[in-house]
């Protein structure tokens, strides 16, 4: 069994821009690409899994969100990194019709995606990491035994510096983007204590 490092897409690896409905208006922030990289030359998988409603909410078809996929496919392949995993969940469980209304196990911050990837590439949760720009994505990752960092790229800023007195789970590490998340992983930073 192999680690993960699971990543949150919009605000994390690429730019938040809201309900991306075409992919012209998706792109990867800097250092997203070097961040992967690090992740593939070391002994962890490198998985995105992402909250995409915007299907329920009827903003787009499924179709959209593999042609924005195969694009940051795309953008990582051309600076040499690759990921072995994306998860998406498009459900919602109050708003558009079935069956992409419903109360579902995948839609973060429940840890579907997290298990799904788990029984399907072999991975060793309680060695894995989750990094997102918000408190949500470390809230999944506490739900599946997956310590979680939050980057203040994307809502993380906000939420770090307005919310983090209502936090039920914390951040095991704030960074301030995805490479510096991923440098702290690798760095063995998190182990320094045991």
């Amino acid at each position: 069994m192999r680690p993960a490092i699971f990543m949150d897409r919009d605000g994390t690896v690429s730019y938040e821009v809201g309900y991306v409905n075409h992919p012209e208006r998706y792109d990867i922030m800097p250092g997203s690409a070097e961040a992967i990289a690090k992740i593939n030359s070391s002994g962890y998988l490198a998985i995105v899994i992402t909250n995409q409603a915007g299907v329920a909410r009827g903003y787009f078809r499924e179709e959209m969100i593999n042609a924005i996929h195969e694009k940051l496919k795309k953008l990582l392949a051309e600076k040499g990194a690759r990921l072995d995993g994306i998860y998406y969940c498009p459900h919602h469980p109050d708003v558009g019709d079935p069956p992409y209304r419903q109360r579902c196990c995948c839609r973060k911050p429940e840890p579907g995606m997290l298990l799904q990837a788990q029984k399907e590439l072999d991975i060793d949760l309680s060695r894995s990491y989750i990094i997102g720009d918000s408190i949500k994505d470390i809230q999944t990752g506490a739900n599946a035994g997956v310590r979680g960092i939050l980057v203040l790229t994307g809502y993380g800023k906000g939420e770090f510096e307005y919310g983090s007195d209502k936090w039920k789970v914390k951040p095991i590490h704030v960074a301030e983007n995805l490479l510096d998340a991923v440098k702290w992983v690798l760095s063995g930073k998190d182990h320094e204590d045991e």
